[in-house]
């Protein structure tokens, strides 16, 4: 507003407000990006919170299993990789298995 009264009183050249009102309207483009760039980190650290909540209960349910079963692996785990076998330098065979447990994927 004191942009437009500055220039509507002669004060700015039209130039000169034409190149503020572009500066200030791309700042605010910024500022729009990054507030929807925080919304969605909001929301996904919400879903992760959601996520580790479902995992607790799912692991309550299940403390100290004394065999491992189907419903077990069905309720804790999303899905397991089995690489290719290869031989390390030594000879010995070496297989990589990556477990993806349900609600909070890989552990490293």
């Amino acid at each position: 507003a004191k942009m437009y009264e500055d220039w509507s009183a002669g004060r700015i050249t039209e130039y000169n407000f034409n190149m503020l009102s572009e500066k200030y309207q791309g700042e605010q483009r910024e500022l729009d990006a990054k507030i929807e760039r925080l919304h969605e980190a909001m929301e996904v650290a919400a879903q992760t919170a959601v996520d580790a909540e479902k995992w607790i209960g799912l692991m309550k349910r299940y403390v100290n299993p004394t065999e491992l079963t189907a419903e077990l692996l069905n309720t804790l785990i999303e899905k397991i990789l089995v690489h290719e076998a290869v031989k390390s330098e030594d000879g010995s065979r070496e297989q990589e298995v990556e477990i993806f447990y349900r609600f909070i994927g890989k552990i490293e």
